[in-house]
């Protein structure tokens, strides 16, 4: 038997948080979904956590798990480029 392997090249992920409104923009659908997806467990793309006495959510959208879970995924912007360009 042909021993056959198979590579993927993997997008370079940096743990970028990937806000919400982005992940929505790309999917199709609305923030408020994606957050509601999020507080209640339904999306394993991330994690919404709720502030101590407060009725605030915090997101944490890793960029490796949002392209697991959606294939979707923007690396980074380099921050001197982007300084560059406002210059």
């Amino acid at each position: 038997m042909e021993n056959i392997r198979y590579y993927v090249e993997l997008p370079p992920f940096t743990g970028r948080n990937v806000p919400v409104g982005e992940i929505a923009k790309a999917i199709g659908k609305d923030a408020q979904y994606i957050r509601y997806g999020l507080q209640n467990g339904i999306f394993s793309f991330g994690y919404a956590v709720k502030l101590e006495n407060s009725s605030e959510y915090n997101y944490y959208c890793p960029d490796r798990k949002v392209w697991e879970e959606t294939g979707y995924f923007r690396p980074e912007e380099d921050k001197k480029d982007k300084v560059k360009t406002l210059a």
